[in-house]
């Protein structure tokens, strides 16, 4: 009796012993990874895929925490992807999993106009093809801004428009804040990348050297959304730092506010066929009250609108180099028509349908589009006044389950627009 009970002394000890270590295990765990465990718990399916039309799942992600973006900025930034997947890999997934990061060649375009009651909007498309979508909302530590954004996986090593099924893709996506494609933050500040297409192999990235900190494509859009409250002090914070495009191949910006100030941010030196050292480039601002040199048309216009192409004046020879020329002048003519509509004056609903009328399915049909890519991933009408948005997937404007709307001012679930 004596041998059993000291054995059964023994087990329970040892049950004891893995109960304490169990605890301690998961109290470390919960210390270390809060944050990361809650923004991955609240990632969820908005719109499942659709084979008709080649639509991949659209996801949403909470971001608990600051997502260590100013560590990020403390440490000088990234001067290329590896610099930046280093650091996402040591300080999001503690040095466990590891994270890819890919730019495919994207389209894309946007315009600011605004309601006949003075609120201010910023529409943009993203084109491309089947990918897989999150929108991203984030609400970090004072000092930074929360906002909602658009990223698209692939540019997380997440392709072919695949769902998240595994756990190892879900904390993948907590690098997603530092993806980011388009955005609108609580200060009513926008932004949005999009490809240039530059040098004489329209791929050639701007890969500045000089003695300043260094931003990627992607995290320069992030230090936007995080820390300016108006176009001004993007451009301000923009300047401050060397641009290092992703992944072989250049873009450039558009940022908008809620006074209505807008401005497109261009790398540049000399002419398109010369440009063709990244190192050599230039921050060159075009803002929307001073962009009588691009034309008549933009000179007049108090809107703002880009596509794929560098609108600094003289760095093409002719028009045929302008990537996106066609849907360009075809936003500009749909905002104002003939000519008298200089303050870009339409109702939201004009907005969005600005954006469906770009869209690829109409373009490829109905224009004849000048670039490959067959869908668009998103459209988003960013109210600036508002702080909210109204979010489309894949171009399916008059279907309900596929438009959100999103608010800043009260963080809440999505709500079908009105």
């Amino acid at each position: 009796m004596k041998k059993k009970s000291l054995w059964k002394k023994i087990v329970l000890g040892i049950v004891l012993v893995l109960i304490v270590v169990i605890l301690g295990l998961g109290i470390t765990i919960a210390a270390l990874w809060h944050n990361e465990i809650s923004s991955v718990l609240s990632i969820k399916m908005l719109v499942d895929e659709n084979e008709e039309n080649r639509s991949a799942p659209v996801y949403q992600m909470d971001v608990s925490g600051d997502y260590y973006f100013d560590e990020f900025i403390e440490q000088g930034g990234a001067s290329d992807d590896n610099e930046l997947i280093n650091f996402i890999v040591k300080n999001i997934t503690k040095g466990i999993i590891p994270v890819s990061l890919n730019a495919p060649e994207i389209g894309c375009s946007s315009f600011t106009c605004q309601s006949a009651d003075g609120t201010r909007y910023f529409g943009r498309n993203y084109d491309f093809s089947t990918t897989t979508a999150m929108i991203v909302r984030t609400n970090p530590s004072d000092g930074r801004y929360a906002s909602i954004s658009s990223v698209d996986l692939q540019f997380l090593g997440i392709n072919d428009g695949t769902h998240l099924n595994s756990f190892m893709q879900k904390i993948i996506c907590l690098a997603a804040p530092y993806v980011p494609l388009d955005g609108v933050n609580e200060k009513g500040v926008s932004c949005g990348i999009y490809m240039s297409y530059q040098g004489a192999d329209n791929a050639t990235p701007t890969n500045q050297m000089t003695d300043k900190p260094d931003l990627t494509s992607t995290t320069m859009l992030r230090l936007i959304l995080d820390y300016a409250d108006s176009v001004d002090k993007a451009v301000e914070l923009v300047s401050q730092y060397d641009l290092h495009d992703s992944a072989s191949t250049s873009f450039h910006y558009m940022v908008a506010d809620s006074t209505g100030k807008s401005a497109i941010l261009e790398w540049v030196n000399a002419t398109d066929d010369e440009d063709n050292d990244g190192s050599k480039r230039k921050l060159n601002v075009i803002y929307n009250d001073d962009d009588a040199a691009l034309g008549e048309a933009e000179g007049k216009n108090e809107f703002q609108y880009v596509t794929n192409f560098i609108v600094t004046p003289n760095y093409y020879l002719t028009d045929t180099s302008k990537y996106g020329l066609d849907r360009y002048d075809e936003i500009a003519s749909k905002i104002n028509p003939d000519g008298s509509n200089t303050q870009g004056i339409i109702t939201q609903e004009q907005a969005l349908a600005v954006l469906q009328r770009v869209c690829r399915r109409n373009w490829d049909n109905v224009i004849g589009a000048s670039d490959k890519n067959g869908i668009i991933v998103w459209s988003c009408l960013y109210d600036l006044t508002n702080k909210k948005v109204i979010w489309v997937s894949n171009e399916e404007f008059n279907n309900e389950n596929a438009v959100f709307e999103l608010s800043l001012i009260h963080i809440s679930e999505p709500t079908r627009p009105e």
